[in-house]
């Protein structure tokens, strides 16, 4: 990574192959019961290859793989199958929107997690539909690029605040009126709560349930919705009108 000194300070917050684990960047190695992610990194920059890959290191993540480019990064997802990817937006041969969606089509088990040079509407509107799962200005910090790794590898989704602030503007351009009921009461209530920005606990705790029965939700909400993950269902529902943003 890039040092320190040459990154402003923004935040990332955020299912599935391991139990949720703290989005802490301390966290990361002290959890001796669990093993380290397994990560690729792929960059057509070999610097800052080279800077991901020993700070990323340090922190006890596992690099099991460098792409130059996205057509290298689709064939190594294949080869090597890591936990999470961390793709450049721009490179060679095949963009990183591109390679994610070939990748998320091949292998919906692998996370991604988008670095972008911009806060850019279009290349997020893309990235969400090919099945990214994190999006991230570079200009973040080491630690935050940690923690965005961890909430992708818990489910979460990992979004810079410039970048979300991007989405809400759109999605509030482009919502409509409400259409007929699509999910029950119960769901409309977990997306609201989703798009206010709680966490599985945190909704679970508030309507009174169990962490299960939110994922259970969650799973019917991404089917009606015809969503991948929590950042396409709440634009979805607010571009519907299900659920409004403050």
């Amino acid at each position: 990574m890039l040092p320190e000194s040459h990154l402003s300070s923004t935040t990332a917050t955020g299912h599935l192959r391991r139990p949720e684990r703290p989005l802490s960047s301390q966290s990361i190695g002290e959890q001796e019961s669990y093993p380290p992610i397994r990560l690729m990194i792929a960059d057509d920059h070999r610097m800052l290859r080279e800077g991901l890959r020993r700070s990323l290191t340090e922190l006890g993540f596992e690099i099991v793989a460098e792409a130059r480019n996205g057509a290298e990064a689709v064939d190594l997802a294949a080869a090597v199958k890591p936990d999470v990817i961390l793709m450049d937006v721009t490179m060679p041969q095949l963009d990183g929107v591109e390679a994610t969606r070939q990748i998320k089509d091949r292998f919906p088990g692998i996370f991604i997690v988008m670095l972008t040079m911009h806060a850019d509407q279009d290349v997020l509107t893309e990235a969400i539909r090919a099945g990214a799962n994190g999006y991230l200005v570079k200009d973040c910090s080491t630690s935050e690029i940690a923690s965005a790794i961890e909430a992708v590898a818990s489910g979460e989704t990992a979004l810079s605040p410039r970048l979300a602030a991007s989405m809400l503007t759109e999605v509030r351009r482009q919502t409509t009126a409400p259409p007929d009921r699509v999910v029950t009461p119960r769901e409309e209530e977990v997306l609201q709560l989703i798009a206010d920005g709680c966490s599985t606990p945190e909704v679970a705790e508030q309507l009174y349930i169990s962490q299960k029965t939110v994922k259970n939700h969650l799973a019917s909400i991404y089917q009606k919705l015809d969503a991948r993950d929590r950042t396409q269902a709440v634009l979805q529902a607010v571009r519907l009108g299900i659920v409004s943003i403050n």
